[in-house]
């Protein structure tokens, strides 16, 4: 990572249908990385839209779900897509799954969290799901956004970044 930046980090959070973990992640990213990072969020398979319950708690926590959408992660290999310093996996099926080769070769991780849309019960089971998932990312974007990226070689960052997503940091 260079010593002086005046651009921020671009970090792509990737799923399967971008529908809910991942665009937890994009928001996130984007509220704690206060400037330093731009959070982004893309699917293999992109359902089209937002699960409600993602919509909904993000709303209640008063982030802003405006350019919100669910899209493929195509669009972020494409030439004039901006250049990704980070690429965070947050769900089992993206991670064994060939992605696409990334302009720029990103700093990569695997942050698996369970499918909050997949949860059984009641409404409100449901939704807990959905606000667990949530307290899940917050922990480790909080993390990463702290961590001192002038000062850390390529391969520290890596097994720093590892160890976030497996919850040893």
């Amino acid at each position: 990572m260079p010593e002086t930046r005046t651009s921020p980090y671009n970090v792509l959070f990737l799923c399967t249908h971008n529908s809910a973990r991942s665009v937890i992640a994009e928001s996130i990213m984007n509220r704690l990385g206060a400037g330093r990072f731009k959070g982004f969020s893309a699917g293999s398979q992109p359902s089209g839209h937002i699960h409600s319950y993602s919509l909904d708690l993000l709303r209640q926590l008063n982030y802003d779900v405006a350019g919100l959408r669910s899209k493929s992660w195509d669009q972020f290999a494409a030439p004039d897509a901006p250049v990704m310093d980070f690429v965070f996996t947050v769900c089992d099926d993206a991670a064994n799954e060939v992605c696409p080769v990334w302009p720029g070769q990103p700093i990569s991780a695997h942050w698996g969290v369970p499918d909050p849309s997949t949860a059984t019960g009641t409404e409100a089971e449901k939704r807990f799901a959905f606000a667990d998932t949530h307290r899940m990312l917050s922990q480790r974007i909080g993390i990463f956004v702290n961590l001192p990226l002038t000062s850390l070689d390529s391969v520290a960052l890596r097994n720093r970044l590892r160890a976030i997503g497996k919850g040893e940091a």
